[in-house]
């Protein structure tokens, strides 16, 4: 007995088994087979951003709590930077920088809890914040380095989650 279209077995697909009993074309099941696979892909496409976007969240606000670790430190112990004023970027007195680093931290934290519940000021106010808070550590290299390389690091990963990923968290019943 020649196989005939009608007698093939049906592909696995759960589309495809229900027009069995239609006895489709190999086209119209190729053509199933093809939007099943990028439904697929879709999907996998959205939940792999969707993860950016929570790492933008959880970073930001970890950074507004570093922010404000490094403020209070700045603002009741300031020997803690060993380097004189003359050295750094900027002429700025660390009691200054303490009340900076404190008001930006409080900030992108706020900010975190809105890009949560997709709000566009929150992005808006959380890429300001971290490209804010990366040029303000540019300045202050010479005080703590290591901190700052990592800091701006943090900083830049933020601004392209929020900016490239950021809307993902809108569509996201919480």
């Amino acid at each position: 007995m020649t196989e005939t279209p009608e007698t093939r077995t049906s592909p696995t697909t759960p589309a495809a088994r229900s027009y069995d009993s239609w006895q489709l074309s190999e086209e119209t099941r190729q053509e199933d087979r093809v939007y099943n696979e990028r439904a697929q892909a879709r999907e996998s496409w959205e939940s792999q951003h969707y993860g950016w976007a929570l790492f933008a969240v959880i970073m930001l606000f970890l950074a507004g709590g570093f922010q404000i670790i490094n403020g209070l430190i700045a603002l009741f112990r300031s020997g803690t930077y060993q380097v004189g004023r003359t050295e750094l970027a900027v002429n700025v007195d660390y009691t200054a920088w303490g009340w900076l680093h404190l008001g930006l931290g409080v900030l992108a934290m706020v900010a975190a809890l809105g890009l949560m519940r997709g709000q566009l000021w929150a992005r808006i106010l959380g890429v300001s914040l971290s490209a804010f808070s990366a040029i303000a550590y540019m300045a202050y290299t010479a005080a703590f380095p290591a901190l700052c390389l990592v800091v701006i690091a943090v900083d830049i990963l933020v601004i392209y989650a929020i900016t490239v990923h950021g809307r993902d968290l809108k569509d996201v019943d919480h």
